[in-house]
């Protein structure tokens, strides 16, 4: 097999101004001509063994990071930006994307942040719902919210706290027992933690760590990661939550929850060991939830959450929805956006898994923009651990562009070619732009509607 030759002119002319040297002194202390090296860094010439060399023992420079690895990386994401409809006549051959990427890297990095930025600002039309709906019509935006668009804008992704938390259970790569993980920790800070038949679903007092019993198991686990995260993740927390800039300190309180959830979700399934397992798995939540014992819900919300820059898994989103439609989780590493307020879509298949407990409901769906999707449904009630105590019951939604779709299990046997499979969905009605729905609930916003009263089709108005 030919050796592949190695371009890194953006990596040489980088640490070239991070040494703060010019391309003469920089050429001698690397052995070559000033011609060769400006070749290099234009990438006229690839970057000889004996430049690599140079690097490594003059700079001491991690010959790993002059790998094509970013290049690539970087022309898989702007692929990715360039496949939304905005750029539908305007997409660039790979050819220019690689010598983007090779070449004026921060450049690509900009627009990718740019698309993303729009991709932000689009979204947030759907806040509209929302504030239509307020009394006074009043746009403050409540602690939850804030912290919830907080989490939803990092990609719900915290790089320090998700390494940290795979650092604590799998130091070595191997998942350790995060039970006797905990038990360690909390020793050491003269800790006690017991189980009872309490109330309570976590508390510590007096030097003792309570965890409830008339919770399920994967949810014990958590809550004492979650403890865990407070006792040791203090200054990270806190360190993420000024950088954060909440606008109260209700925010802040409700984010620094939020976080050692995030920690306990991500320690409970660190990040290597759970990608390799759901790539191994086909992404079989009911088999990842035994190797882990997660829940079902807690493995399908982290699935949604591998976004790790250079490591990440399968683009999913992820929702959880009560029964009367409200979305009280909601996360989408895909082009998918959900209504930020309110209810989702009724033509979602989330809704039926309440008439179905226990089961996988898939469903193939295009949206109005043209995008298909691979859906995912099922019920995750949860009981209250006593006769008395009711039952709350959640339907959770996962799912990935179809381009994914072959990569879960659940995929198998549909034909994903089949236009027809695909059923319309849209995000909310009043976001939506489909003319012809038997389920929309109020006309879409910025569209002019037509009323003839002498005539009735399927709605009482039709949408110009």
């Amino acid at each position: 097999m030919a050796t592949q030759k190695l371009y890194a002119g953006a990596k040489l002319r980088e640490t070239r101004a991070r040494l703060g040297l010019t391309q003469k002194a920089f050429a001698s202390k690397l052995g070559v001509s000033l011609p060769y090296l400006n070749q290099m860094e234009n990438n006229h010439r690839p970057v000889s063994a004996a430049v690599v060399l140079a690097l490594a023992g003059e700079f001491g420079l991690d010959v790993t990071e002059l790998s094509a690895g970013d290049a690539e990386r970087l022309v898989s994401d702007m692929r990715e930006a360039l496949a939304d409809p905005v750029f539908a006549d305007t997409i660039p051959p790979l050819a220019d994307l690689r010598l983007a990427a090779s070449n004026a890297p921060m450049l690509a990095r900009a627009f990718l942040e740019l698309h993303r930025a729009y991709r932000q600002n689009h979204e947030r039309l759907a806040s509209l719902d929302e504030a239509l709906g307020r009394e006074g019509g009043a746009a403050h935006v409540s602690p939850w919210e804030e912290v919830r668009d907080f989490f939803h804008y990092c990609d719900n992704y915290i790089d320090a706290v998700d390494r940290a938390a795979e650092r604590f259970a799998a130091p070595d790569g191997q998942v350790l027992d995060p039970e006797q993980q905990a038990r360690a920790t909390l020793a050491a800070r003269g800790i006690d933690l017991r189980y009872s038949d309490s109330a309570d679903v976590r508390s510590l007092a007096a030097g003792v760590l309570t965890i409830s019993t008339r919770t399920a198991s994967p949810t014990q686990r958590f809550q004492l990661l979650h403890q865990i995260a407070l006792l040791t993740q203090g200054e990270l927390i806190e360190a993420t939550l000024d950088l954060a800039r909440f606008q109260s300190d209700a925010a802040r309180a409700i984010a620094k929850i939020g976080l050692a959830n995030y920690f306990a979700g991500a320690a409970l399934l660190p990040y290597r060991p759970f990608l390799r397992a759901a790539q191994e798995t086909r992404h079989d939540l009911e088999r990842l939830a035994d190797r882990f014992g997660a829940s079902i819900e807690q493995v399908a919300h982290r699935l949604s959450t591998l976004q790790r820059p250079g490591l990440k898994g399968i683009p999913f989103f992820f929702v959880r929805v009560d029964q009367a439609g409200t979305i009280t989780k909601r996360h989408s590493a895909t082009r998918l956006q959900f209504a930020r307020f309110g209810g989702a879509c009724p033509l979602w298949n989330v809704h039926q898994a309440f008439e179905t407990p226990g089961r996988f409901l898939r469903q193939l769906a295009e949206t109005p923009d043209g995008v298909r999707y691979f859906c995912l449904a099922r019920d995750v009630s949860k009981s209250g651990g006593s006769f008395h105590a009711p039952v709350r019951r959640y339907a959770i939604g996962l799912g990935c562009e179809v381009s994914h779709a072959r990569g879960l299990v659940y995929a198998d046997d549909l034909d994903l070619t089949n236009a027809r499979a695909f059923e319309p969905i849209g995000i909310s009605c009043r976001i939506c732009d489909r003319t012809e729905c038997h389920q929309r609930s109020v006309p879409p916003l910025e569209r002019r509607l037509r009323v003839d009263s002498d005539r009735r089709g399927l709605l009482p108005y039709e949408i110009g």
